[in-house]
C-alpha cells in the first residue's frame, strides 16, 4: 500500500476511495473523525465531517457546514493558494460530509502564538494584548510571514468567521494551511480572526494575483472556468453568499488594504488559539 502527499491524485483519492473513520477529534466542536480513504492500493489519511454530526448555530443555516468547507477549498484552488488542505464533499458510513486531506507533523504555535510578551519573536506582530494572574503582560501575536499573509487574505475574500490560531497549520518544510472553514461565505461582514496584525498593510502580491483570478472566474461568462466555479459553488452555498462573495472580492481589487478590526463586532473569535 502506498501512502501520497499531494498532487491532484489526493482529490480523486478522497472522492472515490473506501472511507474507513479510525477515530474522533474529541477537541472538535462539531462531530470530526480521522481515518483514511484508499483507492488503487493509494491511501490518503483523512478528516471526516459528516454532517449530522453538525452542531445548530443562531447565523449559519443548518446543515450546511460541509459544503462550506469545500466551497472555501474551491476558492482557494481557484486563486491559486495553496492554503486549504485538499477537500471534497461525499457520503460516508455517517452519511454525506466533508473529507479532507489529513496534515500530519503541523503545529499552530510555528506561527501564532499566545506568548509573554518578552517571549515575543522580533518579527512577528501582535495582536491582542493581555495580562497573566500574576500582572505579567501577555500578546496573542503571529508571524510576518509571506505564505500566513496568503492566508489572512483567503479570509478576507470568504469572509471567515473562526480563524483561530488552531486552525493554522504551519509544516516543517515552511508550507501554511487553514482548516476548520465551516463558518465562512456568510453574506453579512463576519470576519473574526487572529491574524489582524498586517491591518492597514497592503495585500501581498500573490494575493492581489489570486483575487484577480477570482474575479475572472466568476465575472467572464465565456470562460469555462466561470462556468465550472459558479456550478460548483451554486451547490454548496447560496446565491446570496455567492453575490456576496463577488462583491467581497471587487472591493479588495478596488482597495488591496488588510482592513483595520471592526469595532460594532466582536473581531477575534473565542477562544482566539
Amino acid at each position: 500500500m502506498t501512502t501520497i502527499r499531494g498532487g491532484a491524485e489526493i482529490g480523486d483519492v478522497l472522492r472515490r476511495g473506501e472511507l474507513v473513520p479510525d477515530g474522533v477529534l474529541v477537541d472538535s466542536s462539531n462531530r470530526a473523525l480521522v481515518g483514511s480513504v484508499t483507492r488503487g492500493g493509494i491511501t490518503v489519511r483523512c478528516v471526516y465531517k459528516p454532517i449530522r454530526g453538525e452542531r445548530p448555530l443562531w447565523d449559519f443555516p443548518d446543515g450546511t457546514l460541509a459544503a462550506r468547507e469545500v466551497a472555501a477549498s474551491l476558492v482557494a484552488q481557484t486563486a491559486g493558494w495553496d492554503c486549504v488542505p485538499a477537500t471534497v464533499f461525499r457520503d460516508g458510513p455517517l452519511g454525506p460530509g466533508m473529507v479532507q486531506e489529513w496534515i500530519a507533523d503541523a503545529a499552530p504555535d510555528r506561527v501564532a502564538d499566545l506568548l509573554p510578551a518578552a517571549d515575543v519573536p522580533d518579527s512577528w506582530l501582535p495582536v491582542l494584548a493581555a495580562r497573566d494572574e500574576a500582572g505579567r503582560r501577555l500578546l496573542v501575536a503571529h508571524a510576518d510571514e509571506p505564505a500566513l499573509a496568503t492566508l489572512a487574505a483567503f479570509d478576507l475574500a470568504v469572509n471567515n468567521a473562526d480563524r483561530k490560531a488552531s486552525h493554522i497549520l504551519a509544516t516543517a518544510d515552511g508550507r501554511i494551511r487553514g482548516v476548520d472553514h465551516g463558518l465562512t461565505f456568510h453574506q453579512e461582514p463576519k470576519l473574526r480572526t487572529i491574524l489582524w496584525g498586517w491591518a492597514g498593510r497592503p495585500l501581498p502580491a500573490n494575493a492581489v494575483d489570486g483575487l484577480r483570478r477570482l474575479a475572472d472566474a466568476m465575472d467572464a461568462s465565456d470562460a469555462d472556468l466561470a462556468v465550472s466555479l459558479s456550478k460548483s459553488l451554486s451547490a454548496l452555498i447560496s446565491d446570496a453568499e455567492i453575490a456576496a462573495l463577488r462583491t467581497r472580492i471587487r472591493r479588495l481589487l478596488a482597495e488591496p488594504v488588510f482592513p483595520l478590526p471592526p469595532t460594532d463586532r466582536t473581531a477575534i473569535p473565542w477562544p482566539p488559539l
